[in-house]
């Protein structure tokens, strides 16, 4: 079997988590390279993993004929610049999601993808989530019948991530809840309901809790403490409805609130019944039989999705068959986020 040697740009939270264990759990895959800009990490990679040779530039990658594929791992705002070098040097991408800050930074990338013609998959990767995939079966089977409203809650107590640093800061992450967890549910509800095309959109957002950042209580602090004297220009909560030409869509997010309660679940609403996705779990089905009304919990086995998400990532390469994930799908999602926080910053419904 001949091997498609991968190079892992940025070697933090989702590079160790996922792609790198998913890559060597893969015997397609070779890492060749680890390259971070804090060189400590890449060094820390090639003596965790026992393989591969730390880099800084990951210039050094993409120039290496031998380089088929590329995760990049790094914060929003290098996503479209290493993604477009990559493509423009013959690689295939994964590029962890958002697929970047901005609906413009976006389409540069699906512009560079048509324009050398090789692979770019973005981390979407509840799209590769046995869960969500059964959901979207029992959709498109009419199960539900015609969904006419999906709900979602990506809501938690207490815990924005870094406070101050380059989650919270807009010219690095592009946007806060939002794009941070939101890209998630709501790729997850375009995918289910068959990628219906957004018509207008509605929405709010709010900065209130963590302003004072010497000063914020927190629950937990993901993604490192509190930076004092950092930025905070991003939302921590938002709340929209987006009109498409398929379900309306409804959702409120928020990493802080001051409700005691973790709420991440999808809501799909039909005229036959209707389905409770658990973020990352099971669903739940509810409908009406004979007079009687029914409440179904599924449970099943789940591989891990970003295993499933790599898996494919390398087949592709070689089949050249067009994933779920690819740029010309995620971008309506691109485009969809763009128009929420357009509406929220002018206080008014966007068209599409």
């Amino acid at each position: 079997m001949r091997k498609i040697k991968v190079a892992v740009i940025g070697c933090g939270t989702i590079a160790n988590n996922s792609h790198i264990p998913s890559y060597l759990a893969n015997e397609k895959a070779e890492i060749k390279y680890f390259c971070d800009i804090i060189p400590e990490r890449a060094q820390n990679a090639v003596e965790k993993y026992g393989c591969g040779q730390a880099i800084e530039d990951y210039m050094i990658a993409l120039n290496d004929p031998e380089i088929e594929a590329i995760s990049v791992c790094t914060p929003n705002n290098c996503h479209s610049t290493i993604t477009i070098d990559a493509l423009e040097r013959g690689k295939n991408v994964l590029c962890e999601k958002p697929a970047a800050r901005t609906y413009e930074e976006a389409l540069s990338m699906q512009e560079a993808q048509k324009k050398y013609g090789k692979v770019l998959n973005i981390g979407v990767v509840n799209r590769f989530n046995n869960a969500v995939n059964k959901i979207k079966a029992m959709i498109e089977q009419g199960e539900l019948g015609e969904i006419f409203h999906v709900y979602a809650s990506f809501r938690s107590h207490r815990s924005i991530p870094g406070l101050g640093g380059d989650f919270t800061t807009k010219a690095v992450a592009g946007g806060g809840v939002l794009i941070d967890w939101g890209v998630h549910f709501l790729d997850i509800i375009m995918y289910c309901c068959g990628d219906p095309q957004p018509v207008s959109v509605s929405s709010e957002q709010f900065s209130k809790l963590g302003n004072d950042i010497d000063n914020y209580t927190y629950v937990s602090m993901w993604a490192g403490p509190h930076k004092p004297g950092g930025t905070y220009d991003v939302e921590e909560s938002i709340v929209g409805v987006v009109r498409t030409e398929g379900p309306v869509v409804s959702f409120q997010g928020a990493w802080a609130q001051n409700i005691g309660v973790n709420e991440m679940y999808i809501d799909f609403m039909g005229d036959k019944g209707g389905i409770r996705l658990q973020y990352g779990k099971d669903f739940v089905k509810f409908g009406a039989i004979d007079g009687m009304l029914t409440e179904t919990k599924y449970n099943f086995s789940s591989r891990n999705m970003f295993q499933n998400e790599i898996d494919a990532f390398l087949d592709c390469i070689d089949s050249g068959e067009k994933l779920p994930s690819n740029i010309d799908t995620v971008i309506v999602t691109a485009k969809l986020m763009d128009a929420i926080y357009r509406s929220a910053e002018e206080h008014k419904e966007i068209t599409l």
